[in-house]
């Protein structure tokens, strides 16, 4: 059977790559039953959903005909390390580095960083925007974890809130 679209069969693959992983590491937990879920029941269950949808993606790129075959493209490395590193910005600025002295900057600051360096990523930057995007999410970050899930995680820098 000839594949018919490269970027599909590719794309279900990798679900269904990611779907047998995390279903394989949840049977390291309880699973129990749908009456009494044990700590590895969802992650399972989500495991083997995403699997059948990679199948179900891959299974379309072999039968459902594309003009030009949909050759997969070249990496865009640029928007990748952006993401990327937006994220570790965020480890970094929400718990801080002791090993090396940096101190956590919190919350609010770490949202504010990730917000910032992901959104170079795209094609164009509008600082209002992004600023607009970052304040948006830190509000909503704060009332969902902080004041509804009660998490303790630091909110502001260490130095300031002390």
């Amino acid at each position: 059977m000839k594949i018919k679209s490269q970027k599909d069969f590719a794309a279900g693959a990798m679900f269904s790559a990611a779907g047998v992983a995390f279903a394989w590491g949840a049977t390291t937990y309880t699973i129990g039953e749908g009456a009494r879920m044990g700590p590895g029941y969802f992650p399972l269950m989500l495991g083997v959903v995403l699997s059948l949808l990679g199948a179900a993606i891959m299974f379309q790129a072999l039968v459902v005909e594309t003009e030009d075959g949909e050759p997969i493209g070249r990496w865009a490395w640029k928007p990748l390390a952006y993401i990327l590193g937006a994220n570790l910005l965020f480890g970094v600025l929400l718990g801080g580095l002791p090993s090396v002295g940096v101190p956590a900057m919190g919350l609010i600051i770490g949202i504010f960083g990730l917000t910032l360096v992901a959104s170079l990523a795209g094609e164009t930057f509008r600082l209002r925007e992004v600023l607009i995007l970052a304040a948006i999410l830190a509000a909503g970050s704060y009332i969902a974890f902080i004041l509804l899930l009660k998490l303790q995680i630091p909110v502001w820098p260490t130095f300031i809130s002390g």
